[in-house]
């Protein structure tokens, strides 16, 4: 039965929110406070003859009253509107922090799973370890296989003495100088060769037989 009138509801929640906030302010105070002594002293002097309101002053409870009576309903579709956003801004903070704790127990199942890989992963240390074992093994498995087919080479030293020796190379020895024949020796000609003929140094000649 009562007309309806097509206004924007928003755009009076907006002029219901700011009207709310601006009496909750100092300025209101001021200028209301002024606003009520001007209007009592008017009534009260008679400023030529002019009382439009005498005491007990009944315009202005009515006017006190009827401002109440809309700004009681202003304020609450202020707060009616403010608990809205507060209430679509808590939904979304439990939106958030529902998908940030998936995420979190994600990344958590993530990272257990890794250690768990990483345990049975071979560590570079023992990567070169046994790289190095294998090539010994193939070392010493081609020196035994070698073109004569003996386990050792041509001067009887084995694969394993040549690798101890390339780890630890044997230090440079001085030769040790052997003396040799003096002059005198040289010189000194065999005396028991002397005043004897080859006659002497051979063997007799043999007897014939009878």
């Amino acid at each position: 039965m009562l007309p309806s009138f097509s206004s924007d509801p928003d755009a009076f929640g907006r002029f219901a929110e700011r009207f709310a906030r601006y009496m909750g302010t100092a300025n209101f105070l001021f200028y209301m406070t002024i606003f009520v002594v001007v209007w009592i002293a008017l009534n009260v002097i008679g400023l030529f003859g002019f009382q439009w309101d005498p005491y007990p002053f009944i315009l202005l409870n009515l006017f006190f009253s009827t401002q109440a009576s809309y700004a009681a309903p202003l304020i609450l579709l202020a707060q009616n509107r403010q608990d809205d956003r507060d209430r679509v801004t808590i939904e979304q903070d439990r939106a958030r922090d529902e998908r940030n704790l998936a995420d979190t127990e994600y990344l958590t199942r993530e990272v257990a799973a890794l250690r768990i890989a990483l345990r049975e992963v071979a560590t570079r240390d023992y990567v070169r370890a046994e790289l190095r074992s294998l090539l010994s093994d193939l070392l010493e498995a081609q020196e035994e296989s070698g073109p004569n087919g003996s386990g050792s080479s041509g001067n009887g030293e084995t694969a394993k003495d040549k690798r101890n020796k390339q780890r630890n190379p044997p230090t440079q020895q001085i030769p040790k100088v052997h003396a040799g024949p003096s002059k005198a020796e040289h010189a000194a000609p065999d005396l028991s060769a002397v005043g004897t003929s080859p006659a002497r140094h051979s063997s007799p000649p043999a007897q014939p037989e009878s």
